[in-house]
């Protein structure tokens, strides 16, 4: 629901987390095919180059950096008008910091835990924010919505504005391996869990 509930406007600046991830690398290049300007978070020098191949104009480093600080720096102070937050838990303060007044934090990912107990005075004390948690089922309900959004995820890779990048396979028996390397953020790109052929 990128388009439908995240207003990524050309030229506007947007944050993205964990943008060398397999949602974040495809996240960061949609938005940079719309027109916008893109900050991207990540965690390694390797996953920055990925984040900077698949488009990011600007990337910090969440272990070393005040991304809130420096996303205010890069916006003149205003903070981003639009979040898309794949963490949760984990990045939420962050994501309150570094969004702007009357901004919208889409919240679509729990990869550092769920965002719950959510005090609805913070998003003032924030800036009148708006959060949503959306989820594909409510954006894409009716058939003609599905397929229109099937539709446009494959043009966008068959026009070559999305690359899907797989980073890492594991069999399906090693599933509990795979969640922790995600959940740890040692991945990068789109995971995959391959079963066993007998």
């Amino acid at each position: 629901p990128l388009g439908r509930c995240g207003r990524a406007q050309a030229g506007g600046p947007l944050l993205a987390p964990a943008a060398a991830g397999g949602v974040g690398l495809i996240l960061v290049q949609w938005l940079k095919a719309v027109g916008a300007t893109v900050i991207g978070t990540v965690s390694t020098e390797a996953k920055a180059h990925a984040a900077r191949e698949a488009g990011a104009d600007h990337v910090l480093m969440y272990r070393q950096d005040d991304v809130a600080a420096h996303v205010r720096e890069i916006t003149d102070g205003q903070g981003v008008p639009v979040t898309f937050d794949g963490i949760g838990m984990a990045t939420w303060d962050v994501s309150l910091k570094a969004t702007a007044r009357r901004g919208l934090i889409v919240s679509y990912g729990n990869a550092g835990g769920p965002v719950t107990g959510v005090n609805l005075g913070i998003l003032a004390q924030h800036g009148s924010q708006f959060v949503t948690r959306p989820t594909l089922f409510d954006y894409y309900h009716l058939p003609g919505e599905r397929a229109a959004g099937a539709d446009r995820v494959f043009e966008m890779i068959a026009s070559g504005a999305v690359k899907v990048t797989v980073g890492q396979r594991y069999s399906l028996e090693d599933a509990a391996r795979a969640h922790a390397d995600l959940q740890a953020g040692r991945t990068t790109g789109s995971t995959l869990l391959i079963p066993e052929h007998s």
